[in-house]
């Protein structure tokens, strides 16, 4: 009995812990909670929530001075949500990189070939 009830204990604290924050609705201690935000940006953030609340993540990044898209995609892993939803660009964003990463390293195997036929048709 013991037992479980210190198992229920601890799952809600594990629950709690990765429970989301809205950027909409919380406190200042509670964006504070999501790693990443200190005090400086937590108070932007609540500065412009007054004027208005955040319609999505774009409405965010482009009110609050500090938060790009590659911020607000640290931020939604770590647990933020805007009007209860994640950062969507961050998924759309990690396949661009790894197509520009793929481009690069095609790019540089060709550069590397070409060298070695300039370096092979050279007179010696």
């Amino acid at each position: 009995m013991f037992r479980q009830l210190v198992t229920a204990l601890l799952a809600a604290l594990a629950f709690s812990a990765f429970a989301a924050v809205d950027a909409n609705q919380a406190s200042q201690a509670e964006l504070e909670s999501v790693k990443g935000i200190g005090p400086g940006l937590s108070g932007k953030i609540l500065d412009a929530r007054k004027s208005a609340a955040f319609k999505d993540w774009t409405d965010l990044v482009d009110r609050v001075s500090g938060i790009g898209p590659g911020n607000a995609a640290r931020f939604s892993q770590a647990g933020l949500t805007v009007a209860g939803k994640t950062y969507a660009a961050a998924d759309a964003a990690m396949p661009a990189k790894a197509e520009r990463s793929a481009a690069k390293g095609e790019a540089t195997a060709r550069a590397k070939t070409r060298a070695k036929a300039d370096t092979a048709s050279m007179p010696r």
